[in-house]
């Protein structure tokens, strides 16, 4: 299907994403909908024609356990609501422990690479296969950015995704912008990617902005698309025309003139990429290592072998990055040192951002005191969840030292932890009492 050129719909430019010219589709984060209606700018874009793709971040399809159903139908749900022609997710990890590691179950709020391992592209697959069994459109899978490197990995980033696609059929949705970062961070070049994965099979692009910082990449989404992702979208163009292509903006959203004008930067790429496309080669890729048999399926109470250890490996990554465990053998523990204080920096802003009041009702102490709760306490179970422990943590320490904040933010926890939602009036008397504690 050919999608045309979009742009990432979030709540806080619905009405500059609305307003740009030449805005084909728009993509938008499936977690962020609901299930039975749809923001109004939304419901717009589409009465004008304009397609929604939904755009998944909490399957953790490279896991070790099976995809949740539940996750799966509100997926579903999301695509059958928007009429989207396909859905995507990510080739990632998201959680793990569990009883198949018989320890907690760690969230990391974040996309973690999976081992380019035989073992982890077997229980990929399957992942995958059970996600395509499920939805009621087409998938499309894609590559993430990384920091840190597995040891002994046994495939290239090029030679898993063409396994992955060859094995299930499933499309890719190519961000250049990750191909940049991990030509950064790990020094793999996105030309030879490119070469190795079947282009034929990529569903569409990304395009977002970072930042370098100390030799490290950081794929923000909070910064204009520099020159090089540019330059890897131009050698991605060289290959193939991609049926749509999207730039991607998360944070500190610029003025719309801005996104105007990096859309423009995207569309001078692509058609100077088509004036001088060379023909794609038609020699067979490099020889590779012939793949083991899929991993069968195994009963509900059966051994699982190879899942298992999966599941060991990523649980004692992330331990090491959530919970100060020990850094597993074979990573480079300056790499996960940067990529914990990366995890709890992005907690902190989540958090602020789905409850707004904490930092409101905290002040300048709200930053460091999440870091320092978060450096005893791993995230078990979502932001909001997270939001309520941090409250709560600080309540039982007797904190904020300021009694009438320690009345708001008790207020704010009773609220949100009772197991229903206070009535009106009991809001109103609260907030009486609060104002009049602070006089």
């Amino acid at each position: 299907m050919k999608l045309g050129i979009g742009i990432g719909w979030r709540p806080e430019i619905a009405d500059e994403v609305e307003a740009l010219p030449g805005i084909d589709w728009v993509e938008a984060v499936a977690e962020n909908l609901c299930a039975d209606h749809l923001p109004a700018s939304l419901t717009r874009l589409r009465e004008r024609g304009v397609t929604v793709v939904p755009h998944g971040v909490s399957l953790g399809l490279g896991g070790a356990e099976r995809p949740d159903p539940g996750r799966l139908t509100a997926l579903a749900e999301r695509a059958a609501l928007l009429g989207a022609p396909l859905v995507t997710e990510h080739i990632a990890f998201v959680r793990a422990g569990g009883p198949r590691t018989a320890s907690p179950v760690l969230e990391a709020g974040h996309l973690l690479p999976v081992p380019r391992t035989w073992a982890a592209l077997d229980v990929l697959c399957e992942n995958v296969r059970i996600a395509q069994d499920s939805l009621p459109v087409p998938l499309a899978l894609e590559n993430i950015a990384a920091l840190i490197c597995w040891p002994d990995e046994e495939l290239t980033e090029g030679q898993f995704l063409a396994e992955l696609v060859e094995r299930t059929g499933v499309g890719l949705l190519i961000d250049v912008a990750n191909l940049h970062t991990n030509h950064v961070n790990r020094g793999e070049d996105p030309a030879t990617a490119l070469d190795e994965l079947p282009v034929e099979a990529i569903a569409y692009v990304h395009v977002a902005g970072g930042v370098e910082k100390d030799g490290v990449w950081h794929d923000t989404h909070a910064h204009p698309v520099t020159a090089p992702v540019l330059d890897v979208l131009a050698e991605l163009r060289s290959r193939v025309s991609p049926p749509g292509v999207l730039l991607e903006r998360d944070d500190d959203f610029p003025p719309a003139a801005e996104l105007a004008g990096e859309l423009d930067a995207i569309r001078a790429t692509l058609d100077a990429g088509r004036a001088g496309a060379a023909p794609r080669s038609t020699e067979p890729p490099t020889a590779q290592a012939p793949a083991p048999a899929p991993l069968p399926a195994s009963g509900p109470a059966g051994p699982d072998a190879v899942r298992d250890r999966v599941a060991v490996a990523q649980a004692s990554l992330l331990s090491a990055l959530v919970a100060g465990a020990p850094v597993p053998e074979g990573f480079d523990h300056h790499r996960l040192g940067v990529q914990s204080r990366a995890l709890a920096a992005k907690r902190a802003d989540v958090v602020a951002k789905v409850a707004p009041e904490l930092p409101e009702i905290l002040g300048p102490d709200y930053r460091d005191a999440f870091l320092a709760y978060a450096k005893a306490r791993p995230m078990s179970d979502g932001y909001r969840r997270d939001a309520l422990d941090f409250a709560e943590q600080l309540l039982v320490a007797g904190r904020p030292a300021d009694n009438a904040a320690r009345r708001r933010l008790t207020y704010w926890w009773q609220d949100r932890a009772a197991p229903r939602p206070p009535r009106r009036t009991t809001r109103l008397a609260r907030a009486a009492r609060s104002v009049l504690a602070g006089r």
